[in-house]
């Protein structure tokens, strides 16, 4: 090999270092924004379940005031 050839393989395998750094620090990037968005995704179908049974609840007690009205207007 002729030294041009070493120097050209010297840069490649310097700019391919480089770039597996670049995709090192990437991934633990991606990793951590996966973690943190997995917590906010439970967090959210905690707070949906929440939700809903509160709307249950909400509909459950509408449901009887409905009865409690109708029950007053036949008996009037």
């Amino acid at each position: 090999m002729n030294n041009n050839t070493l120097q050209q393989l010297e840069q490649l395998i310097d700019q391919l270092i480089t770039r597996n750094n670049q995709l090192q620090t990437d991934i633990s990037e991606l990793k951590e924004q996966n973690s943190k968005l997995l917590d906010e995704n439970e967090l959210l179908q905690l707070e949906a379940l929440e939700n809903e049974e509160k709307q249950k609840d909400a509909s459950t007690t509408l449901s009887s005031l409905l009865d409690k009205l109708q029950s007053a207007q036949q008996a009037s």
